[in-house]
């Protein structure tokens, strides 16, 4: 529990330390990049103090130059500073709107240029989406927990739709990205911080040409079975940093 304790308080304070600068940035044009990378500082502390280790897999996959649909399965708060702090490139999440209302923190996503989603409004959920394509489509990668929430047991949850009509909409790739070790770290059902190895495993891209908002479903089930795969195989590896 120390161990839980320690690392809690340093991750509010590294909020603070690089959430402030991220924050003042919102108030300048084209910062976004730089929050960005300040985000990436923020992923990294978080990751350090509480001895959390990470590998990335499947980089070459990816242009970095080009856009995509990042999506990834979400099994833990820690998920968030390791795609930040790992993932070698810049992309803007797409997040519920509940996140932009934290002090500093929120600021800094605004400031980042991540996008909010009100999932309680369906007209502003689906302006919020037609925003993201239309960035997507103008070179901006994106980020998608397209479970919409953490699993409880660490295996992947059904898929929103929203994701999907995004993409089909955009008309860019989807990359689906499998965290593999955060379960462990830090569970939806506790508070406990466990140190430990975390893998991300980036899959190919899965082309979004022939798809449409009618047969997106054929899409979901598509990448969901992808990312399914990817899971269960990394489950019989022993991570290793």
């Amino acid at each position: 529990m120390p161990h839980t304790y320690i690392s809690i308080a340093r991750a509010i304070l590294a909020t603070i330390i690089f959430g402030t600068p991220a924050a003042i940035l919102s108030f300048f044009p084209n910062s976004e990049h730089k929050a960005h990378r300040i985000g990436r500082l923020w992923g990294r502390s978080i990751l350090w103090v509480s001895r959390v280790c990470v590998t990335v897999r499947g980089m070459a996959h990816i242009d970095t130059t080009k856009p995509y649909i990042f999506m990834c399965n979400h099994q833990s708060n820690f998920d968030i500073p390791v795609l930040v702090g790992h993932l070698r490139t810049q992309f803007r999440w797409v997040a519920k709107a509940e996140l932009f209302r934290i002090p500093i923190f929120g600021q800094g996503m605004k400031a980042a240029g991540y996008i909010g989603i009100d999932r309680s409004d369906r007209d502003s959920a689906i302006q919020s989406i037609n925003q993201a394509a239309d960035r997507i489509r103008h070179g901006t990668s994106v980020m998608i927990f397209p479970e919409g929430t953490r699993s409880r047991d660490g295996q992947l949850r059904p898929f929103k739709k929203g994701g999907f009509i995004l993409a089909v909409d955009a008309g860019v790739p989807i990359v689906p990205v499998v965290i593999h070790g955060t379960f462990r770290i830090m569970p939806k059902t506790g508070l406990s911080v466990r140190p430990g190895p975390v893998l991300i495993d980036i899959l190919k891209p899965v082309h979004t040409s022939g798809y449409n908002r009618d047969n997106k479903d054929e899409l979901l089930e598509r990448v969901h079975r992808l990312m399914r795969n990817a899971l269960s195989q990394n489950q019989q590896e022993k991570l290793t940093c």
